[in-house]
């Protein structure tokens, strides 16, 4: 049976705009454009399809709009939503894009926040399958007990996969102490890693993490590539690519998925970050969240690259 992602994060709905800047606080600004696109969990769950994984989303989804077109969404990819809708729609976050690519995010949570302890019980990893959530789904709450609780519960051949998100300093100091010994592979960019280490500087705070982590940590540095640490060796470079890059939202995400996907396919950690950097920069030079490449796409990015 092939190995599987199960995606208990959320995915929300993407408000995406293209400013000439982010406005000052009182101010305001004109978008060129704007678009509404499924974005959240669903960039990771379509990076890691497209990649060949199989993957479903385990994660809640509302019953409204927004609802609709997460599922919509996921049918397109090819994968199965396991819960029913909930009574309420599904959240959506507003995405600023200035004319350095850089995105700014303002989020009102909704439906995809209630999954409760009774749902998680009822899914069926198995080994070797990996488990993805976020950081988001681990904010103070009910909700964040309740997933602790299940991780705590998972086989130790299940594979778990972490992304703090941008709210990692929200995250209370006594769930990641029950969750980040438990994680198989920790990803993150540099700004997360220092609001977790305390420190801005690379390799210290990877080397801190290691010692938490009870995997592999990826440390996302943009076009600089990552820094990659297995559990009792040194960090390592892994380099990027030159890109002309249009829009950064989802990186981060198309990363994750397809180092993931990578690992399920038994690559080694190294090769599988290589692999992760040439997703991630061809989804840099795409307008949109979701906009992780295939297989086929990276595969030829590789080899015109002479990686």
């Amino acid at each position: 049976m092939p190995v599987r992602l199960h995606h208990v994060g959320p995915v929300i709905i993407d408000v995406v705009m293209e400013v000439d800047g982010v406005p000052a606080p009182g101010g305001g600004s004109f978008a060129s454009s704007a678009r509404t696109l499924p974005g959240g969990g669903f960039n990771v769950v379509s990076a890691a399809t497209r990649a060949g994984m199989e993957v479903e989303y385990a994660g809640a989804h509302g019953s409204g709009p927004n609802g609709d077109l997460v599922r919509s969404a996921l049918r397109d990819e090819g994968v199965k939503a396991v819960h029913p809708p909930r009574p309420t729609d599904t959240g959506f976050c507003v995405v600023l894009v200035d004319p350095s690519a850089e995105r700014t995010f303002v989020t009102h949570l909704g439906a995809e926040m209630d999954l409760p302890l009774t749902d998680l019980r009822g899914l069926r990893p198995l080994a070797g399958d990996f488990v993805y959530t976020v950081g988001y789904s681990l904010l103070p709450g009910e909700r964040a007990e309740d997933l602790v609780t299940w991780i705590g519960g998972l086989s130790p051949d299940v594979r778990l996969v972490l992304d703090p998100a941008p709210v990692v300093g929200m995250i209370p100091d006594a769930i990641l102490d029950r969750v980040l010994p438990r994680v198989d592979v920790l990803s993150l960019s540099a700004a997360e890693a220092a609001t977790l280490t305390g420190t801005s500087d690379r390799m210290p705070a990877v080397t801190a993490l290691t010692e938490r982590v009870g995997g592999v940590v990826v440390l996302r540095i943009g076009a600089e590539g990552c820094l990659v640490a297995a559990p009792g060796s040194a960090p390592v470079h892994v380099p990027g690519f030159d890109v002309e890059a249009v829009d950064t939202n989802g990186a981060g995400d198309a990363h994750v998925g397809v180092f993931v996907a990578a690992l399920a396919t038994g690559e080694e950690v190294v090769p599988a970050a290589r692999r992760a950097n040439a997703a991630a920069a061809l989804a840099v030079t795409r307008k949109g969240p979701a906009t992780a490449p295939t297989a086929e796409e990276v595969e030829a990015f590789l080899q015109d690259r002479g990686r």
